[in-house]
């Protein structure tokens, strides 16, 4: 594994940049985060769309360490911009420094690294003897059949053997594609020293002028002129080609979303609502400041949230149909619009109670697992693009996800109070009507969004069904939501089994939503395979089970004593009673 610093092998080839013998005694840790805001704001094309360099810096930072910020053995902590500006420059021992990261503990028991480390160097993962093995194995089983099934253990070697690949690119400067192109938006960038396949060297002065003078500033640690020349820079290139490099609104909505931080202050104000509403609804009598606090943060949260999804399509030019981070923020978000007009139209708090807990979940999920589910704001696969059948049927799926969702999160609420109230449970009308009403609503989107997948299916693939796994298991849980439907109305179980099933019900949404993408990794679906995250999953899928049965359990138990306190008040013997129970009476009505 070869480091040759981008800013070093210019200067060795005589293209572009001055020598900077001054980097590693100057001190560019003094820096501050604002200083790179302008350096943040390049444009860099990079996975086959133009990008603020904060952005790349950021996703780039996320892929190989697994944080959006890094703490280094030393103790500085480095902002991403300010670590790809480093990388690129070489100021740090990056070859040296503990920051790839390697998660999978089997993995790590069979490299014979430390199982207690999550992090190591690039030259320490270079040297291991058991990793270039597992690597060509993998290469080897993608180069027969690049649609072969890879299991765990491979998946890890080949995220591993990516985060190095990436590291490469960036200290070697071979990803830094920061020249626009001449004439089409269609043609590739090119890194500094290869600009003469666009521009003369005289076409070019102005900009390697900035580019080096932003690169002395760095070294020295001047922030001022580090400020100044990234923004002239910046000027500079979009006056070398004004019709290909993006224009300064564009540049500045993606900035304005990556500081924005919309969905992590979502989650925050969502559980800060929780609180004053769920006292609100707690205690009815108690100080209005619940009320209005509660309720303000809960739209603050609500209208952070749609800004977020808002700017993310305007970046994106495309609706939030691309990979499971987007799905999980528009169901938590589906979620959260059921429970407001739920709210308005009965005054109710119980209804942003079963909202808000159940968005925040879901956004605090794909904010703790940056690896598996990462924010990036990908152009979309040939397959998918310009398809009006698949943008419908993507977002009336990922709708009924969080339809469902919402009627999990009634449930939950209806079988505490079953377990600790039952009467006040039954009396629950508004409750139970919604329960049932949200899930027909889950259900119609689910059916319409399995009909509209098969129509996109046939223009895609040819044919209108397959049996695909994500086609199976969405099937599967429209099937499950439809017994829990009709199985209400035919009276087998009343209120309380209705609640019991919308729970029930929805591990079969995880499973099509999370499962087939996660766990099974197979089908057609694969633009949407990912890894890791099954701890979290598992734990959730676990303590879901143990309260529905807990509860399921004190409800029979509250309903076998209520009935022997009936019994005994009429004064019949309890053989006689239990005879003349109904033999539904126990499904939960």
């Amino acid at each position: 594994m070869t480091s040759r610093p981008f800013f070093r092998a210019a200067l060795a080839g005589a293209l572009l940049f001055i020598g900077l013998s001054s980097a590693q005694a100057a001190s560019p840790t003094d820096l501050k985060p604002e200083d790179f805001h302008e350096f943040g704001k390049l444009a860099i094309q990079d996975g086959g769309r133009r990008k603020p360099v904060e952005t790349y810096a950021t996703e780039s930072l996320l892929r190989i360490t697994g944080r959006a910020s890094f703490r280094s053995e030393a103790g500085h902590t480095w902002t991403a911009n300010e670590w790809l500006l480093s990388m690129l420059i070489g100021s740090h021992e990056w070859q040296n420094e503990p920051f790839v990261l390697v998660s999978h503990r089997p993995l790590l028991e069979k490299l014979g690294l430390d199982p207690a480390k999550k992090r190591f160097a690039p030259a320490e993962l270079a040297k291991n003897p058991g990793l270039e093995p597992l690597a060509k194995a993998v290469h080897q089983k993608r180069v027969a059949d690049d649609k072969a099934p890879l299991d765990r253990m491979e998946q890890e070697v080949e995220s591993v053997m990516s985060r190095l690949g990436l590291f490469n690119a960036i200290v070697s400067g071979n990803s830094f594609l920061l020249v626009p192109a001449k004439s089409s938006a269609k043609e590739p960038w090119v890194i500094p020293p290869d600009f003469a396949r666009y521009w003369t060297k005289e076409q070019f002065d102005k900009p390697l002028s900035h580019l080096q003078a932003m690169a002395r500033a760095f070294s020295e640690g001047d922030g001022f002129k580090l400020t100044a020349e990234s923004r002239n820079l910046r000027l500079s290139l979009r006056e070398l080609s004004p019709a290909i490099y993006p224009a300064e609104s564009k540049l500045s909505v993606e900035t304005t979303y990556n500081h924005l931080r919309a969905f992590e202050r979502a989650a925050w104000l969502y559980l800060i609502g929780l609180i004053g509403v769920g006292v609100w609804a707690a205690r009815p009598g108690s100080p209005r400041a619940f009320r209005w606090i509660g309720l303000t943060a809960a739209l603050g949260g609500f209208a952070l949230h749609a800004a977020g999804i808002a700017l993310r399509c305007v970046i994106a030019g495309r609706p939030p149909v691309t990979n499971m981070f987007e799905s999980v923020i528009w169901v938590s978000f589906v979620a959260m619009t059921c429970g407001f007009i739920f709210f308005l139209r009965y005054r109710t708090p119980v209804y942003l109670v079963a909202a808000l807990p159940a968005a925040a979940l879901c956004l605090a999920l794909v904010l703790q697992l940056p690896s598996a589910m990462p924010e990036n704001i990908d152009p979309l696969v040939p397959v998918l693009r310009d398809n009006f059948w698949l943008t419908i049927h993507v977002l009336s799926i990922a709708a009924s996800y969080g339809a469902f969702l919402l009627a999990w999160a009634f449930g939950h609420i209806l079988l505490w109070q079953y377990a600790v109230r039952p009467e006040a449970a039954r009396r629950n009308d508004a409750m139970h009507f919604w329960n049932y009403r949200i899930i027909q609503l889950g259900v119609l989107l689910l059916a319409a969004g399995t009909i509209l997948g098969g129509v996109w299916a046939n223009y895609s693939w040819g044919r209108f069904w397959g049996w695909d796994p994500k086609e199976t298991a969405a099937f599967i849980a429209l099937l499950c939501y439809i017994v829990a439907l009709h199985g209400r109305i035919a009276g087998y179980w009343g209120h309380f089994g209705l609640a019991v099933a919308s729970c029930v019900c929805f591990l079969s949404i995880l499973f099509a939503w999370y499962g087939v993408n996660f766990i099974l990794g197979a089908g057609l679906h694969s633009y949407g395979f990912g890894i890791g995250g099954e701890a979290y999953v598992a734990a959730f899928v676990i303590a879901d089970i143990l309260f529905i049965s807990v509860a399921v359990m004190r409800h029979l138990r509250s309903t076998k004593q209520a009935r022997a306190e009936r019994t005994a008040a009429r004064g019949l013997p309890a053989r006689e009673a239990s005879e003349e129970a109904p033999a539904t009476a126990a499904v939960g009505r």
